[in-house]
């Protein structure tokens, strides 16, 4: 059985991450996305919020047909240390851009040395998402602007509340 990991800070979820995580549930026996709770960074949305977010994705793509065999869940530390403790043996990340591939190559030859037993797998974004972060999202929400096109309509429905 194939395991995967998409770790993320998913502050918050975008239809870019949600489209990563269905292709790569297809790919793998099972898929856990993981939000990554890093006490250095800043987040617009409280860990309860993002876990909330992102189960509510899943759980509309699982309504829609979508592969039932993800999972949600969150975690500290390090992300080769969390992959160890649960048999993980692959690490899905997605890439945007050239300055994306650079980050996640010294991320992923990194997490190499420190588990060789688990492989990096990258995804390249659809191309409509292509310029979609949680970033620009978070901007967009400071000032006002609407976000109905970057989020599901899950995500939209609890950033209006």
């Amino acid at each position: 059985m194939k395991t995967a990991l998409y770790p993320g800070t998913f502050d918050p979820i975008t239809k870019g991450h949600e489209s990563i995580l269905l292709r790569a549930s297809f790919l793998f026996d099972k898929l856990i996305v993981a939000i990554g709770n890093n006490s250095k960074k800043q987040c617009m949305f409280s860990l309860k919020e993002r876990l909330a977010m992102v189960k509510k994705v899943v759980e509309s793509d699982v309504e829609a047909g979508i592969e039932d065999n993800i999972k949600v869940t969150h975690y500290e530390g390090l992300t080769v240390d969390f992959c160890k403790k649960n048999k993980i043996e692959y690490i899905v990340r997605g890439v945007r851009s050239n300055a994306d591939l650079s980050v996640e190559m010294s991320i992923a030859n990194a997490n190499i040395l420190l588990n060789p037993n688990v492989e990096t797998v990258l995804f390249l974004p659809s191309p409509e998402y292509t310029g979609i972060s949680s970033s620009i999202v978070r901007d967009i929400l400071l000032n006002g602007g609407d976000v109905s096109k970057f989020v599901s309509h899950e995500v939209l429905d609890m950033l209006k509340k």
